[in-house]
């Protein structure tokens, strides 16, 4: 005679109808009124033992339990999305570093990043102007790896001043005559808290939304 349990959790799997769908407490209900049935129609000859009872009745406490798990990790999930929504909104007016290639020049200050995967001998940061055209070549010199700042006072290539606007960058890094990993960042200010999606985002200068989780620093 097959177990309660187990002819519970075939039934849920072939379901399609609301079986399917049970939570803890249909799955007991129907777990106890399955093992009653079988306890009314065992065969006198071959009755179930107390181990058997004791084993399907610690199956049926494992499902519940597992069920339970699953709705308090639900509601911590749903608890933690609330906190990081709380600390994004403390963050308003903060600069922050963020994964982007955009230059922001103002009054001849533009600041932005880049993240190197190991030490450089040489980094350089091309930034290029909306079509294209470039503006201007910072040479960096050597850097250690990792998260390293620079500034552009807006000065273009033929020593002119450039015009206040939007500007792109890229950056080129080499050791010993070999590339190295360099992944270009923006430095900007939180002016806006984003909603829209299921992770909570900050809005950098008013006009890039950032997932909270990969702001990389908040100065």
């Amino acid at each position: 005679m097959a177990s309660a349990i187990q002819d519970v959790i075939a039934a849920s799997k072939r379901s399609t109808g609301p079986l399917a769908a049970a939570g803890a407490s249909d799955i007991q209900d129907r777990f106890l009124t399955l093992l009653v049935t079988q306890l009314k129609n065992q065969d006198p000859l071959s009755p179930m033992d107390n181990a058997q009872i004791t084993t399907q009745l610690s199956q049926i406490s494992t499902v519940s339990g597992i069920d339970k798990l699953n709705d308090t990790m639900s509601n911590l999930a749903a608890a933690l999305a609330t906190s990081q929504s709380m600390a994004s909104a403390a963050m308003i007016g903060r600069q922050v570093v963020t994964p982007g290639h955009r230059l922001a020049l103002a009054d001849k200050k533009s600041a932005g990043a880049i993240e190197l995967s190991e030490p450089a001998d040489q980094v350089t940061v091309t930034i290029t102007g909306p079509a294209g055209d470039v503006v201007r070549r910072l040479e960096l010199g050597p850097s250690t790896a990792g998260l390293q700042a620079f500034a552009w006072d807006g000065t273009a290539q033929d020593g002119r001043a450039a015009k206040d606007g939007a500007y792109t960058f890229k950056a080129e890094a080499v050791r010993a005559g070999k590339p190295v990993s360099a992944a270009t960042h923006i430095v900007g200010t939180v002016t806006g808290i984003g909603v829209s999606g299921k992770d909570p985002s900050v809005i950098v200068n008013g006009a890039t939304e950032v997932r909270f989780a990969d702001v990389r620093r908040v100065q």
